[in-house]
């Protein structure tokens, strides 16, 4: 990544964007907004792919036969009734042709796109700078052997290798608490999950006639309190300084599951404490690792909601069962 005389970021690629036979691959871009259908394609050809046929939103809606890329970028900043169905569709279609769909949209448009869509796992990006967009693209070359991120500079790459990386040495924390490990992790850059116990195999316990008793989740009131204690370092120091989303989003996810409310992925975006697509990662990573879970809201079928999973719950009540009866006094 290099930067011209206007303080604008650059990127050069140079043929890194190739198919396992050295075939370029390929990525539509639909928007209704120019200028980010320009950057897009912009950014897409500086990695090296070759840009397919693309168009407005409305076109995903008409029924003519039209061959898509094997990346899909779709710009849905103030998603209506025409654009959702549009969006439906073509992550209906990602998922059937295996191609990699990376949505952008805005904060007050995210929990309506979230929702619909659960097919194709997506990328969802929220007010993307130039950055984010080439991040997306980045993870998409990971996803496709034997390539390597050698498009990302080496400050994208440290960032994606913390990311993968800390969600990992959470689920092996967590899980030593819930019992000993069963594997050894995978490498970075594999987006699934480092522990086996946490893809939801059976504890290896299950199968014995006694059960040790599991304790209950902490009161939710101590919960709150730990986290509005998290955020009032911020009054008085560099927030960046305490950056730690995962942990601030278990924690938020742990009181709701008490309290019996739900939490919409825009809230947890916000009880993260990052900037929202650095969120989406986050969440992404959290449920590849088996920590949390989509739950689709049975009255609505266009919302989407973000839960514990049992384990997690369970490791969670571990965790402040640990601490002990006098937690309150340690906040």
């Amino acid at each position: 990544m290099e930067s011209n005389s206007m303080g604008q970021a650059t990127f050069s690629y140079a043929n890194v964007a190739n198919d396992a036979v050295g075939v370029p691959l390929t990525v539509s871009v639909f928007a209704d907004r120019p200028h980010v259908c320009a950057t897009a394609r912009e950014d897409a050809e500086a990695a090296g792919f070759r840009i397919a046929a693309g168009g407005a939103l409305a076109d995903l809606l008409d029924d003519a036969v039209r061959a898509l890329g094997d990346v899909i970028l779709v710009d849905c900043p103030r998603p209506d009734g025409a654009a959702l169905a549009a969006l439906a569709r073509i992550d209906l279609r990602a998922a059937h042709t295996g191609a990699q769909l990376i949505v952008s949209t805005s904060v007050a448009g995210l929990d309506d796109v979230f929702g619909c869509l659960d097919q194709s796992n997506p990328q969802i990006l929220v007010d993307p700078s130039r950055a984010d967009r080439v991040i997306a693209l980045g993870r998409v070359l990971g996803l496709v052997a034997p390539l390597r991120l050698r498009e990302l500079s080496e400050d994208d790459r440290l960032v994606l290798l913390r990311l993968t990386e800390q969600v990992g040495q959470i689920a092996q924390r967590l899980e030593r608490i819930e019992g000993p490990p069963t594997s050894t992790p995978d490498a970075a850059f594999r987006f699934e999950s480092p522990r086996p116990a946490f893809r939801g195999e059976a504890d290896a316990g299950e199968d014995r006639l006694v059960r040790v008793p599991r304790p209950p989740l902490p009161d939710p009131r101590l919960v709150r309190r730990i986290i509005r204690q998290r955020q009032m370092r911020a009054r008085f120091f560099d927030g960046d300084l305490f950056g730690d989303p995962a942990w601030d989003m278990l924690l938020d996810l742990t009181a709701a599951r008490v309290e019996h409310t739900r939490v919409s992925v825009t809230s947890l975006c916000i009880a993260s404490g990052v900037p929202p697509t650095t969120a989406l990662r986050w969440i992404g990573q959290m449920t590849e690792a088996g920590l949390f879970q989509r739950n689709e809201d049975d009255s609505d079928r266009r919302r989407a909601f973000i839960t514990l999973t049992d384990k997690a719950a369970d490791a969670m009540a571990r965790y402040f069962a640990d601490l002990g009866t006098n937690a309150a006094r340690l906040v």
